[in-house]
């Protein structure tokens, strides 16, 4: 899903016309139980390396969240806010990153196969 606000439109040299706004930044989608992470680290080359992980939802999995997050030292996170479940993820990361909702109004489907990987690489 891609968004209009600026720190979602990161997409980190999955092709070379897309501009890097942020050389460090997070996806994630969101669920009711658990949370699908995708870092993406664009190195001073243009090369984006992709860290990805799982976490429950609750807040023992959003303490590991932020902790993993901050071994790599990703400031800036971007998530859909449908629903209700993003709220306390967004509690909890506001603490230490820099949270951007993307309204799901604006985000538009992936071709091919959905899945929550791609959907958390897409929220850079």
């Amino acid at each position: 899903m891609t968004s209009p606000y600026q720190t979602c439109t990161i997409f980190l040299q999955e092709v070379a016309m897309f501009k890097i706004f942020r050389k460090n930044c997070c996806g994630l989608d969101v669920h009711k139980t658990w949370i699908y992470a995708c870092i993406g680290i664009t190195d001073a080359n243009g090369r984006t390396v992709y860290k990805q992980a799982r976490f429950s939802s609750f807040t023992k999995g959003l303490n590991e969240l932020a902790e993993w997050l901050a071994k790599y030292n990703c400031k800036d996170v971007c998530l859909e806010s449908s629903g209700k479940f993003w709220i306390p993820v967004f509690n909890i990361l506001e603490k230490t990153c820099f949270v951007t909702l993307a309204h799901p109004k604006y985000t538009k489907p992936q071709k091919g196969n959905k899945t929550d990987r791609k959907d958390a690489k897409m929220d850079l």
